[in-house]
């Protein structure tokens, strides 16, 4: 992981200060959660999720993207469509904060120097960093924290972004992150293995989904010439 994170960085800060153009902004949606608890619905999001971020484009079809991102989480087995999840009860409650960074590529391109409508449908991935509550849940049926966890995650974004102003970006995206715990939602916890339920083997996801609204700034770089 560090190996990766100072490639990463070594590689950047050799790239030609000239070609920069920057974009800074934030990102507002929802957040849901997919797991051993509650519907298994990709996009639903039930829950606030608000983050800020830093786009740094690099030509007219792709930009090194990072991110922080805070949202809450939460899930019902009542609003599931599996019969055994609704006699069963579990409710679950979490948050979690993610920073992110990777790759971000334009299907068309996406120059920010020239003038006119400009829209392109995009994908982006990296690699984040998520902190959230250890959960277990307990006799009631209630998730409880049980200290604190992490967990590296893989991002895998679709989203659609057009010009709405001079120095204004407006996206709208789909975000899923497949984690590397299995206890977010309190299914495999590591303090109360009495308490383990699920499937042991299959991993937790969260997803924002959301709209960005980003700020550009900085010199006009070479692509343009």
């Amino acid at each position: 992981m560090k190996r990766i994170l100072f490639l990463l960085l070594t590689t950047v800060m050799a790239l030609p200060a000239e070609a920069q153009i920057h974009e800074l902004g934030l990102f507002v949606g929802g957040a849901n959660y997919i797991g051993d608890v509650g519907p298994t619905n990709y996009i639903s999001p039930n829950e606030l999720a608000v983050g800020i971020l830093y786009k740094w484009n690099r030509s007219p079809r792709h930009s090194w993207r990072a991110s922080f991102t805070y949202g809450n989480l939460s899930s019902k087995d009542a609003d599931s469509d599996m019969a055994y999840r609704n006699t069963r009860g579990f409710e679950i409650e979490n948050n979690v904060k993610e920073l992110s960074a990777g790759l971000e590529f334009n299907f068309f391109d996406f120059n920010l120097h020239e003038s006119g409508f400009l829209i392109t449908p995009y994908v982006y991935s990296g690699l984040s960093y998520a902190w959230f509550n250890e959960l277990y849940i307990d006799t009631d049926g209630i998730s409880k924290e049980d200290g604190n966890q992490s967990s590296i995650a893989i991002p895998m974004t679709v989203g659609i972004k057009t010009r709405i102003a001079d120095k204004l970006i407006l996206g709208v995206e789909v975000g899923a992150r497949y984690t590397f715990t299995d206890n977010i939602d309190g299914s495999n916890p590591d303090n109360q293995r009495r308490m383990r339920f699920g499937n042991l083997e299959s991993d937790d996801w969260y997803v924002f989904t959301g709209l960005t609204l980003t700020y550009t700034f900085g010199q006009k770089p070479c692509y343009c010439d």
